[in-house]
């Protein structure tokens, strides 16, 4: 068989070709290679991941303690951000009135059964019963109670407020009265021409001077027959729902 086998690679290599047996030795020992290759390039990797795992575990704490810090420093810049229009409305409140005491909303009324915040200022601050309250938007309203350290707003959309107030254009005399949602313009001459748009702003009264902007009409309200006022819904200047920062008007 050893001759037989010799003699027939002598004549395939005679003739130039690759013998039957050559051809199924080199695919054997190909595909033996390759399964070696494989087994030892997986137990070298196996071997490095579990040499840098340490290092990995390091990397992603430090990873996740960057992310949490990063995370923070988001929200708190969002806050500042969140702030701004209430500074700079604080800011231009000030501005008009050096006299004003600035103070922060830190309560509202949890039963709405009344209009009314809580402040930050009280007696202590100089703060007194029938102070204007404002923002630099215009008018929230009136202080109401007082104690040492904090103080009631009763807001202008209260029912129970009351306040002197003109049409700025035309100078027209009117009462504004909170209706809970807006504020209500009454008694305002049949005389006066009035107009959607137009600023409603206080007038001379013991809480605020005249001219600060408590709103503008949103709605003509009909016209009664034989009545001598008419009556118009007023927007507030100010979003009683989002306050934060106010400035208290010290009467003179």
């Amino acid at each position: 068989m050893a001759a037989l086998i010799a003699l027939l690679q002598l004549d395939f290599a005679r003739a130039g070709r690759s013998s039957p047996l050559s051809i199924t030795v080199t695919t054997i020992s190909t595909y033996a290679q390759v399964a070696v290759t494989a087994v030892v390039d997986t137990v070298r990797g196996a071997s490095g991941t579990i040499a840098r795992t340490p290092g990995l575990a390091a990397d992603n704490r430090r990873l996740r303690t960057q992310n949490d810090a990063l995370r923070a420093q988001n929200d708190e810049l969002q806050e500042r951000l969140a702030r701004v229009p209430a500074a700079l409305g604080l800011a231009q409140a000030e501005f008009a009135h050096p006299g004003g005491i600035a103070a922060t909303v830190i309560g509202f009324d949890p039963e709405a059964s009344l209009h009314v915040v809580t402040i930050d200022r009280g007696f202590k601050d100089g703060v007194r019963r029938d102070d204007g309250v404002i923002t630099g938007d215009g008018v929230v309203g009136r202080i109401v109670e007082v104690d040492p350290l904090s103080s009631q707003v009763l807001l202008v959309t209260d029912a129970t407020s009351k306040l002197p107030a003109v049409v700025q254009r035309g100078r027209w005399w009117a009462i504004a009265v909170g209706t809970s949602a807006h504020v209500k313009l009454e008694y305002v001459s049949q005389d006066a021409k009035l107009r959607v748009g137009d600023r409603i702003v206080t007038g001379e009264g013991r809480s605020f001077h005249a001219g600060v902007l408590i709103g503008r009409i949103s709605q003509l309200e009909p016209t009664v027959a034989g009545a001598l006022d008419q009556s118009a819904i007023v927007q507030p200047a100010v979003d009683m729902g989002a306050l934060s920062r106010v400035v208290v008007l010290p009467q003179k």
